[in-house]
């Protein structure tokens, strides 16, 4: 533990910091792999990281690589992942991107205003020059208040040779999007995505809003799980806190998928067949009901003795 920044308390303090991978889906959404950042003041120490239980063979990484060595282990899972999203700290690492890229993963980064972007300087930039009808009204997902509508405009730009050809055939397209805030036009937030040809920038958008999940998973496993409920001083204790955390939060989170299937599989269970016919006849000026026929066979009543 050491001064550092943290992003999600939002100033410097005494703080472990550590690199979180969530699965989302329709279904769901669960954490599923972690990393530990080590400062280069604690892994240049290697007599403070034995006494700490760090591996020796952990050397410094930015939380870039880190998030690289939790994008590697997936395929070995039985994860199915088809996109990529997370926030500028990784859109702007370009070795992140290109791994991306090179493993043929779609994805949708948050990219800071400044970031680079190809065939302009800057991406605000770039966006500065839209026009008014270049903007579109759609929503990236449903929130607590009901859909989370913005502004939204998004731009192709030239492809690149190495990643986005094969054979001389385009295999995949980049895009460029700005989100623009509809009660603060002034706020506008960028993200770069790479894509299959035939993706949408509907699909775009939607992938945007899932970088929510991270949030939503990290809020329930503080709560449910005590994700954040430890006092340990070493790494093989970190690790075994947060793993236990996760895979509580994730049981949780696979039954309550279960129960949700459940319940819609109950419900559809539950609707009453349509009529061959409709029920509803008029008679006169009137409606009524209109059943079919039945016949009633009466039985003898049984008799009650003493």
């Amino acid at each position: 533990m050491r001064r550092q920044y943290s992003g999600t308390a939002g100033r410097t303090g005494n703080c472990r910091i550590g690199v979180f991978a969530a699965c989302a889906s329709t279904r769901g959404r669960a954490l599923v792999d972690r990393e530990l950042y080590l400062p280069k003041s604690w892994t240049e120490d290697r007599d403070r990281c034995r006494a700490a239980r760090i591996p020796d063979e952990r050397e410094f990484r930015t939380k870039g690589g880190l998030a690289k060595a939790l994008v590697l282990r997936a395929p070995a899972s039985d994860l199915p992942i088809a996109w990529v999203t997370a926030d500028s700290a990784y859109g702007q690492e370009g070795r992140f991107c290109r791994l991306l890229e090179q493993s043929g993963v779609g994805y949708v980064l948050a990219v800071p205003k400044s970031q680079f972007s190809v065939g302009c300087p800057r991406v605000d930039w770039l966006f500065a020059q839209a026009p008014a009808r270049a903007w579109e009204r759609i929503s990236c997902g449903d929130g607590a208040k009901g859909p989370r509508i913005y502004d939204w405009a998004a731009i192709r730009p030239p492809a690149v040779a190495e990643f986005d050809y094969q054979d001389e055939t385009p295999v995949r397209q980049r895009w460029a999007l700005a989100r623009r805030s509809l009660s603060r036009p002034d706020e506008i937030a960028y993200c770069l995505a790479y894509a299959q040809l035939d993706t949408t920038v509907e699909q775009l958008v939607r992938i945007a809003g899932m970088r929510r999940a991270i949030e939503e998973c990290f809020q329930a496993a503080k709560n449910e799980c005590g994700l954040d409920q430890d006092e340990v001083r070493r790494y093989p204790g970190w690790m075994r806190h947060v793993t236990l955390a996760m895979l509580a939060h994730a049981f949780l989170a696979a039954m309550a998928a279960a129960a949700a299937a459940a319940a819609a599989k109950g419900a559809a269970e539950t609707v009453p067949a349509p009529w061959s016919t409709s029920p509803w006849q008029r008679s006169g000026g009137s409606w009524q009901l209109a059943v079919p026929a039945a016949r009633v066979h009466h039985t003898a009543r049984p008799s009650l003795t003493p």
